[in-house]
């Protein structure tokens, strides 16, 4: 959903509680926004978290086929202090690195956590860049290249716009609970085209970009979330979130996007569409239909490998076959436990 990722926060906030000061007021994502870009592509210190989160699809002249996820997460950490030295805790980032091996059925995960400090990590419009130590996204005007170095796996891609950016939601927000400030500000690139290199194998294919920041998003009865990202091979996108209750009910603010060929953004509110699990791995259900009448879409979702499991959430590359096919990526959070934020 948000593309989100609200988990990441959840594991950032348990750590950095204690370095949460007050006396700072960050801001709240609230409707007639006026974005700004390209500088809304980078940092917003002054809303408390935010993310950049890189998903793609890519496949080698050998048969190949690789799933990737790259991560950049900010969590504020400001409050009144004389200290200004280059180590004063104002923002920590997460980086969260993955990589799924469908041929060699095996799936790898990394993460690093950093402050800011003397450029240790960042994002900074003036340096068009978001970075965690030797983790990047390079930017050059709405071209990208990431790179990362883990243990077991490295990557170093090329990201170029086929369609333009899409900012999600109704009213330049995109709404996630009842009340004020509970959405974030929500800019997708639906489809990127991606070359480069996998270890030393040479990919192609093709990636999702999200971009989030807010301060606030969950309501206390609000457990989790399931989150699709669909790139269909009719040079259509869909992105589809639901909201997860205690209860086991389905939040009315679940929603979602449907991209056309020619790049034109539609949004989808909840009775639009339906989510439908088929079967799981452990307690995680990692097959699902997707429909959207309105649409005469009606696919089902499979994952690559069943096991791609981060810590206490899933995530990973899936394929979609129906009345259209196409590759994406499937976010499930909360089935171990309740999201806390």
């Amino acid at each position: 959903m948000t593309g989100a990722r609200l988990f990441l926060a959840i594991l950032l906030s348990q750590c950095l509680l204690p370095l949460l000061g007050s006396g700072f007021e960050y801001r709240e994502a609230l409707p007639g926004y006026t974005y700004q870009f390209p500088r809304d592509h980078f940092e917003h210190e002054d809303f408390r978290t935010e993310w950049w989160y890189y998903t793609g699809n890519v496949t080698g002249a050998k048969g190949e086929r690789y799933g990737f996820e790259l991560v950049f997460f900010r969590q504020g950490a400001r409050h009144e202090s004389s200290d200004k030295s280059a180590w004063a805790v104002e923002d920590l980032y997460l980086a969260h690195a993955a990589l799924t091996d469908a041929k060699g059925k095996r799936f790898w995960f990394d993460e690093r956590l950093n402050r800011t400090g003397p450029g240790v990590a960042g994002a900074s419009f003036d340096r068009q860049r978001v970075w965690n130590g030797n983790w990047s996204a390079q930017w050059d005007g709405e071209n990208q290249t990431l790179d990362a170095i883990t243990e077991h796996f490295r990557f170093h891609l090329q990201l170029t716009p086929d369609k333009p950016f899409v900012i999600q939601g109704e009213n330049g927000v995109s709404q996630k609970a009842e009340g004020r400030g509970r959405a974030s500000y929500y800019v997708s690139f639906p489809l990127l085209k991606v070359s480069g290199t996998i270890n030393s194998t040479q990919v192609q294919g093709r990636a999702w970009m999200d971009h989030e920041w807010f301060t606030e998003q969950l309501a206390p009865d609000q457990a989790g979330w399931d989150w699709f990202s669909v790139q269909l091979d009719n040079q259509t996108e869909l992105m589809l979130f639901e909201l997860r209750r205690k209860d086991g009910s389905i939040d009315p603010y679940s929603s979602g996007t449907f991209v056309d060929a020619k790049g034109a953004a539609r949004h989808l509110r909840r009775a639009d569409f339906s989510l439908e699990p088929l079967s799981r791995w452990e307690k995680y259900p990692v097959e699902w239909r997707l429909r959207v009448p309105s649409l005469s879409i009606d696919i089902t979702c499979r994952p690559v490998l069943r096991n791609q499991k981060l810590r206490d959430y899933w995530e990973g590359a899936v394929d979609y076959s129906g009345t259209q096919t196409g590759v994406g990526y499937l976010e499930m959070t909360g089935y171990e436990g309740p999201v806390r934020f």
